[in-house]
């Protein structure tokens, strides 16, 4: 796999490309706005997401969607999980059989309830699915810092395939077969990281994020395995690691979006300041209705729901997490 097309040139897909441009041949960087398709290819610079890196001369931009598949060996999807099947439907008509369509984005289909890889089998029906997800900051993985993921897809010759031609000195995929799990974690620990703001919000300590951490990891295991996964893939990278990073550090946009809302701040005043899509906002209504139709409990999930599309106050839903019966671990 030496031809690879990254499809979105925000941060996350832009330092996607810098990685794959240290094995690849080729990579070719798609984005909507013309000026930033210059600049890649004239300046080397991604100013409005990641001003601090140098691009691999190597990495090629475009704004067709067609330039960007033709010729690839694997097109890795950057695209916020809420418009991914509107950017997989145009690329339909001309995505060759059996070429990997690698989700690099988090979260559940607000309008559907599916997971990224139940939408591609709708969306891009040729292509075999595979999901990247793990504990990553964009800039640090373009600034070559060490990283480490998972990359998950049913298809084992080809998973291999894509943690070889991804992999590097600095940057590390974990294979796995289990793509429900990776999946489960990366969505949902977004909610459970805009959660964890909240309690820094709030400021009520590092007992309580950590016990929120915890009971959080054990609703995504819950609702991975109802849906078929395996728990102990969310002991790795694409559960506990990326948890753990987003619901202890502003860097992530979720944690941001909560401790915002901790201090008392509307979410519709919060999100009119982001440039960036924070997925757990989107992700959490979602969430909530596959784990009912899956007969899974989540009130962690509920509870923060409940907070930014219902209008309950934070205090009331910490109130009521706490009044809940006690039970044993």
């Amino acid at each position: 796999m030496k031809n690879i097309s990254v499809i979105g040139a925000g941060a996350w897909g832009t330092a996607l490309a810098q990685t794959a441009a240290r094995n690849a041949a080729s990579v070719l960087l798609w984005a909507r706005e013309p000026e930033l398709v210059s600049a890649v290819n004239e300046k080397h610079r991604n100013e409005p997401y990641l001003p601090a890196v140098a691009l691999n001369p190597k990495i090629r931009a475009t704004n067709s969607l067609q330039e960007a598949v033709s010729g690839a060996d694997a097109v890795l999807l950057v695209v916020p999980a809420q418009f991914l099947r509107g950017v997989c439907e145009q690329m339909r008509p001309f995505w060759p059989k059996g070429m990997p369509a690698v989700v690099c984005a988090k979260g559940i289909e607000q309008k559907t309830g599916k997971l990224m890889g139940e939408m591609i089998a709708e969306a891009l029906p040729q292509a075999v699915f595979a999901q990247l997800s793990g504990p990553t900051f964009a800039e640090e993985v373009a600034l070559e810092k060490p990283t480490a993921v998972t990359l998950a897809c049913a298809d084992e010759r080809i998973g291999k395939e894509l943690v070889n031609a991804l992999g590097t000195a600095t940057f590390r995929p974990y294979y796995t077969p289990d793509c429900v799990s990776v999946q489960i974690g990366g969505a949902v620990k977004n909610v459970m990281a805009i959660a964890a703001g909240i309690v820094a919000g709030k400021n009520l300590g590092d007992n309580a994020r950590a016990a929120l951490i915890t009971r959080g990891l054990a609703e995504i295991s819950r609702l991975a395995k109802a849906l078929g996964g395996n728990p102990q893939t969310l002991m790795g990278l694409a559960g506990l690691g990326d948890l753990v990073l987003t619901a202890n550090s502003t860097q992530s946009r979720n944690f941001t979006v909560g401790l915002e809302l901790g201090k008392g701040r509307s979410l519709r005043d919060i999100l009119g300041e982001k440039r960036t899509v924070a997925e757990g906002v989107y992700t959490a209504s979602a969430v909530l209705e596959r784990a009912a139709t899956a007969g899974v409990e989540m009130p962690i999930c509920e509870g923060l729901s409940r907070i930014m599309n219902d209008g309950v106050s934070v205090d009331d839903v910490i109130a009521s997490l706490f009044a809940r019966p006690l039970k044993t671990e």
